[in-house]
């Protein structure tokens, strides 16, 4: 199982960001996905979750800003961030778990990409 993210970068705060994660030898649609995220100093934390039954998860600082979905042709995983704020600072993780529900310790996770920093500037 392969999870590699990109579009990470750094923006100044309201601005946007769009995360992908492309899926190899693991179906999006099968499973639970999501993404995690771990700022300097902190442990990872969980960002967004999908269930096998498109259930969808988020942390409730990310509420209202950030969109998860997954595109069952591509078989990738997006999440689109939107008025970011300095507080997103961190490196952001594509995950997977072979189950079709999902829980936001991040130890029930049995795969994770090698991330990709995000950088938010006031």
């Amino acid at each position: 199982v392969r999870l590699m993210e990109s579009g990470g970068g750094s923006v100044q705060a309201g601005g946007s960001l769009r995360l992908s994660c492309e899926v190899s030898a693991y179906t999006v649609t099968k499973y639970c996905m999501g993404w995690f995220r771990q700022s300097e100093g902190a442990e990872r934390e969980m960002v967004a979750t999908i269930e096998k039954n498109g259930s969808i998860d988020y942390a409730e600082s990310v509420k209202g800003r950030f969109t998860l979905a997954r595109d069952n042709t591509l078989n990738t995983l997006t999440l689109q961030m939107n008025n970011l704020k300095p507080e997103d600072t961190a490196m952001y993780y594509c995950v997977g778990r072979q189950g079709v529900a999902c829980y936001r310790p991040s130890y029930y996770y049995d795969y994770w990409g090698q991330g990709t920093q995000v950088t938010v500037s006031s």
